[in-house]
């Protein structure tokens, strides 16, 4: 039996952390599949370093912002995403921001991708909707389509956790159903 796993949680939250232990230690051989890489931006790079410098020397990294074509083809060993929110915007990047770009057939991608995974799977993702709502249209298109995403993905998932100041509570608890 595998397993489907949804964190949440805000910006530095420490969900990423709490994430990478569900494998424990020194725990399975991982593919960490990295959904944002360095850019231009030093304090970007800076955290995109820190979270390579805290992944065990076993685990391999896939850097990718197509995590349902990644998911879909072999091996399939236990796998963590991290994160959507990245996804997402490499997503609404590629259609320029557009309010009219509809998203549906890449949404049904990676749900599907992740239904049909055949391992263990840890996803994370930003929680929207805790903070002001965003000032701009590009902002607030970001947190309605990131909250409709992880609504989808928490329906496809085992367990929903979500992690307030390195915390977890558990939002959908295991076996609680798809």
């Amino acid at each position: 039996m595998t397993s489907r796993l949804l964190v949440l949680g805000g910006i530095r939250s420490g969900k990423s952390r709490w994430a990478e232990s569900r494998f424990g230690a020194p725990g399975p051989a991982v593919r960490y599949l990295a959904t944002g890489t360095g850019g231009d931006d030093a304090d970007w790079a800076a955290r995109v370093d820190a979270h390579r410098a805290r992944r065990p020397a076993h685990w391999s990294t896939v850097e990718s912002t197509d995590v349902a074509a990644v998911l879909g083809r072999p091996p399939h060993p236990p796998t963590l995403v991290d994160d959507l929110g990245g996804w997402l915007t490499a997503l609404l990047d590629r259609h320029g921001w557009d309010p009219a770009a509809r998203l549906g057939a890449d949404v049904d991608a990676l749900c599907g991708a992740v239904r049909a995974f055949p391992a263990d799977l840890v996803l994370v993702s930003p929680e929207v909707g805790l903070s002001v709502v965003a000032g701009t249209t590009s902002g607030r298109r970001f947190a309605d389509e990131l909250g409709a995403l992880n609504q989808r993905l928490a329906a496809e998932c085992d367990r929903v956790v979500l992690v307030v100041a390195g915390q977890p509570l558990e939002v959908k608890p295991d076996g609680g159903g798809r």
